[in-house]
């Protein structure tokens, strides 16, 4: 079956986004002071790295980012013979602001496993979230406080999310 795509969002988009959620974390957070941007490994860690370099551009500051790899959290994956070698280091998490950072926001599971990861690393000061994309459809009561835009799907559509950094350009679609 061939699908239907139809591009949302496009490289200026994409980094107009990131830019306004730069700002925004900026404003929030007075500044990047104790804060660290934590990239949800594959497509978020790409995002954190481009929002890290727009908080240096604006404030001349320069966030520390890493990423995490949720998959020994999941919950709805086989999870036999991984081991939490995914821990994040103490000395990352432990009394700082932490802001994860994802491509897609879908039913909320790879953030809860994100958190998982996180808490089993240390306790951070607080949690925030950002997004390039928020689709809908929440299975878990998960709200991000920095969305690049908000796109309503049906459960039978796919968001697709493409970085250069991974896929050679940089585009958001819509795939029926």
């Amino acid at each position: 079956m061939v699908q239907d795509e139809h591009v949302l969002m496009d490289e200026m988009a994409i980094r107009r986004a990131l830019t306004r959620i730069a700002h925004e974390i900026l404003e929030r957070n007075k500044g990047v002071d104790n804060c660290v941007l934590v990239g949800i490994r594959t497509r978020g860690i790409y995002l954190a790295e481009r929002i890290a370099a727009r908080i240096e551009e604006i404030e001349g500051v320069k966030a520390p980012v890493i990423g995490v790899d949720t998959a020994a959290f999941r919950d709805d994956r086989d999870r036999t013979g991984i081991a939490p070698e995914h821990l994040l280091d103490r000395a990352w998490v432990q009394g700082r602001k932490v802001i994860l950072v994802d491509d897609v926001l879908y039913t909320g599971r790879t953030i809860r496993a994100a958190m998982d990861a996180l808490m089993a690393s240390g306790r951070a000061e607080m949690i925030q979230l950002a997004v390039l994309v928020d689709r809908g459809h929440r299975e878990l009561p998960i709200r991000p406080d920095y969305v690049g835009k908000n796109i309503p799907t049906s459960k039978a559509e796919e968001i697709e999310v493409k970085l250069k950094e991974v896929d050679e350009e940089d585009r958001v679609s819509i795939l029926r």
